[in-house]
């Protein structure tokens, strides 16, 4: 894994609250900002992955396959609405 080093200018607050939430996690302040970095990327990256694949969506075809869904079996311990 290549790294980088690049100067981050953070509000003092917020620098404080992180050197906190690390120091209480048991990591360095550099881990908890990759960490965090890392699940923010993830987050929109599967926001818009789940876009995408809406702007593709049949619904038509997806409700047909719904009602087609468990045909005349009832529902089995657990699964039953309410």
């Amino acid at each position: 894994m290549r790294k980088s080093n690049f100067a981050l200018r953070v509000q003092a607050s917020l620098l404080d609250e992180a050197r906190k939430v690390a120091d209480a996690e048991g990591v360095a302040l550099n881990q908890l900002i990759n960490v965090a970095l890392a699940e923010k990327l993830s987050a929109l990256r599967t926001e818009d992955y789940f876009r995408e694949r809406a702007g593709r969506a049949d619904i038509g075809k997806a409700l047909g396959i719904l009602r087609k869904a468990g045909g005349d079996h009832p529902p089995i311990e657990g699964d039953e609405l309410g």
